[in-house]
């Protein structure tokens, strides 16, 4: 496990966090962090999915705007977040998923999951590059792209008493894309993250299974 520097199409090299499984992974993995860059929750998501036997790795998608960014989850860093990421845009986070997703490349199969900003960039990343598959949790902007064509499976997880997509978000999602597998979870947004008050362990531990079996299905 560590860091590692990949470069995208545009020349644009970026920071990734990497840990590959000791044996030979079933699969690639692309983590894909939330409005507080590759922090703590992401790196253990990371290591997760690779003690599971996936080559897993995070793409520090920050670096575009500022160099080794690690947030916490109070007021203040979710708007520092919250301004970083108006700066990178969305056309750039792509280039650079789409270097980690050649980073794992040579494992086979790829997937790629993401988790509050990274959901929603996940959702995208299903319709413009080529992954096998694709897990997001509460996107909050999915419901923007909704109409997005993804040429992989997808599974999405909402949590019931997330007030930033409302349920009523969730149905229009669910209209919009009939294919894709939407869970609503008991929990408020965020609820998969342990460093966040809004942490519900009991659908963290379901949110897992349920992308474990999703994996199995579409990465092996």
């Amino acid at each position: 496990m560590g860091y590692t520097s990949l470069k995208a199409a545009d020349g644009h090299r970026l920071s990734a966090y990497v840990t590959e499984p000791t044996q030979k992974p079933r699969a690639g993995v692309v983590v894909v962090q939330e409005i507080f860059g590759v922090n703590a929750h992401i790196r253990e998501l990371v290591n997760k999915f690779s003690s599971l036997g996936y080559w897993a790795v995070a793409p520090a998608l920050f670096d575009r705007a500022e160099k080794n960014v690690e947030l916490a989850y109070d007021d203040s860093d979710i708007e520092r977040g919250r301004a970083l990421r108006e700066k990178v845009g969305w056309d750039n986070p792509m280039l650079d998923i789409k270097a980690a997703v050649d980073a794992v490349r040579p494992a086979g199969k790829v997937g790629v999951v993401g988790y509050c900003w990274g959901g929603s960039l996940a959702w995208l990343a299903a319709s413009k590059m080529v992954v096998d598959c694709s897990v997001a949790y509460y996107g909050g902007q999915i419901k923007q792209f909704k109409n997005e064509k993804p040429r992989c499976p997808v599974m999405m997880l909402f949590g019931d008493q997330d007030t930033s997509i409302p349920l009523t978000d969730v149905e229009d999602i669910k209209k919009a894309q009939p294919k894709v597998q939407v869970s609503v979870l008991p929990g408020p947004h965020g609820f998969n993250c342990n460093y966040r008050k809004s942490y519900n362990a009991d659908s963290a531990g379901k949110a897992l299974d349920k992308t474990l079996v999703f994996f199995k299905a579409h990465l092996g």
